[in-house]
């Protein structure tokens, strides 16, 4: 049976470009979330007393829920309605911010930021299917998701100086509770986005592969970021991430059989969507090692405030704005996706490639700013058609879990990817510290304590920029979607889906 080449709307919402507003304001609430409190991560860990091994559960805690729910909240958007889901989203991920602002200690930060996750997961994919079945027209639909993939690139860094700017003149709370006026913005949405349509017959929800993905996620995860204090080899680690697998493998079996998928099989088997999802996922641990490990390095090595840490990554939302806004969202509807996204990863890997031999004595311009540059422009051309070809072949009904998906492989790869890299950063430093115990002495104590950090950032920085050049192989290969059709009559700018199998 043939899919439809692309998500069918009736009419065109006359108020989409407005709608886009919104839906772009609340994207970008959800992903500078993360970056934002990386920027005030020093202060929170000194004023709430948090270890370095514990610092990153302050990250995962958000991406590991919202990645885990992803599927549910598509699946929830899907079937009782998708601007009732994004609304519902929207109020509960303002309130958890809240929570998480007045938190006293770790454990009320840490559920704070699970349940930003959870929200999110509903406010993320309701977000991306709006999208979707609001701009259907070729042209339009490839300058909407050049938007939104700038904004998903580059809302990082935005949130890097709004984050140095509130945790510099106000307090590091504040970049928790400036989610609650962006919320109450984004709730004008109401009014401009299209009417829900409710999926056929009641919903019934898929709770066992509900239980044994996120259950599989959360092992793999946790696996990843003990194995900094209990070793690769150790038992509970090996037990954990095979536990993560075999629950995963479960899950896909699970899929192929119940009547009502949390995720069906026909989602991911599409050879363009999956290599979207694939591009989106892996690229998003080398722009998540940039953020967290370029803030500790400038704070703590260089001395830089949180404002100037903030200002200094400017330059690559720049260069995140050029690629998406600019070149891809003119490209998209012109050539195949590959040849956007495999020189986007190559280009991202190259770029963190220059921060490997980062040193204490490195300058700004020399040796943070140039791989600033790449890594957003490869970042502007992987996720502007990623975004767009996540959605890609779909039918209307599957448009919420198509949108999670994407937005689960970004979520999860980021919390592997940072528990993950975290581990290599903070075994690397231990083992210098090691070494050279006994060359320190009180008086370059110091000196030795930032070099070691940097010696595990930069054998970070080489996991990460071989994860972005092994990616840009695997999706040229994968990804063999013609490029659109250019004639005149052709009713969508996506091409008809290919199926493994």
């Amino acid at each position: 049976m043939s899919q439809p080449t692309g998500i069918q709307q009736p009419e065109a919402n006359p108020r989409r470009w407005l709608a886009l507003l919104f839906i772009g304001l609340a994207q970008l609430m959800i992903v500078l979330d993360v970056t934002i409190v990386n920027i005030a991560l020093p202060s929170a860990q000194k004023d709430l007393g948090i270890s370095d091994g514990d610092r990153q559960w302050v990250i995962t805690a958000y991406t590991l829920a919202f990645g885990s729910l992803l599927l549910l909240g598509g699946r929830i958007a899907d079937y009782t309605g998708r601007r009732r889901t994004f609304l519902i989203g929207l109020l509960g991920f303002a309130g958890a911010s809240a929570l998480g602002g007045a938190a006293s200690g770790f454990e009320t930060l840490l559920l704070a930021r699970a349940l930003q996750g959870a929200f999110a997961a509903m406010l993320a994919p309701s977000a991306l299917s709006l999208l979707a079945v609001n701009f259907t027209e070729p042209k339009e639909r490839a300058k909407a998701f050049g938007i939104f993939g700038a904004i998903a690139a580059g809302g990082g860094a935005i949130g890097l100086v709004v984050g140095g700017a509130l945790t510099e003149y106000l307090d590091w709370r504040w970049c928790l509770y400036v989610n609650v006026p962006i919320a109450a913005l984004a709730v004008l949405s109401w009014w401009v986005l299209p009417a829900d349509v409710k999926g056929e017959g009641r919903a019934r929800f898929d709770i066992p592969g509900v239980f044994l993905a996120v259950t599989g996620l959360v092992a793999l995860v946790y696996g990843c970021s003990e194995a900094e204090s209990e070793g690769w080899d150790s038992s509970m680690v090996v037990g954990l991430l095979t536990a993560g697998v075999v629950l995963l493998f479960a899950f896909i079996l699970v899929e192929k059989r119940v009547r009502n998928p949390l995720l069906p099989m026909r989602v991911l088997t599409d050879r363009t969507r999956g290599s979207a999802y694939l591009a989106v996922g892996l690229a998003v641990v080398g722009m998540f090692a940039m953020f967290l490990f370029l803030t500790y390095y400038m704070q703590v090595v260089k001395g830089y405030s949180a404002l100037t840490t903030g200002c200094a990554f400017l330059p690559m939302t720049a260069s995140v704005l050029v690629s998406a806004g600019g070149l891809a969202s003119r490209l998209i509807p012109k050539v195949a996706p590959r040849v956007l996204v495999g020189p986007g990863l190559l280009i991202a890997a190259t770029g963190v490639a220059l921060l490997i031999p980062l040193d204490i004595d490195s300058s700004y311009a020399g040796g943070v700013l140039p791989a600033e540059i790449l890594v957003g422009f490869g970042m502007g051309l992987v996720m502007a058609p990623a975004m767009n070809y996540a959605t890609h072949g779909v039918n209307e009904q599957d448009a919420g879990v198509a949108s999670a998906t994407v937005n689960t492989a970004q979520q999860i790869g980021g919390s592997i990817g940072t528990a993950l890299l975290n581990t290599i950063a903070t075994s690397a430093t231990d083992d210098y510290k090691a070494e050279h115990m006994h060359e320190i002495t009180r008086q370059n104590m110091q000196t030795h304590m930032k070099t070691g950090l940097v010696e595990g950032f930069s054998e970070a920085f080489v996991w990460s920029s071989a994860i972005l050049a092994s990616a840009a192989v695997v999706v040229t290969i994968l990804m063999n979607t013609p490029r659109p059709s250019r004639e005149p009559g052709a009713q969508d700018a996506m091409p008809k889906a290919v199926h493994l199998g």
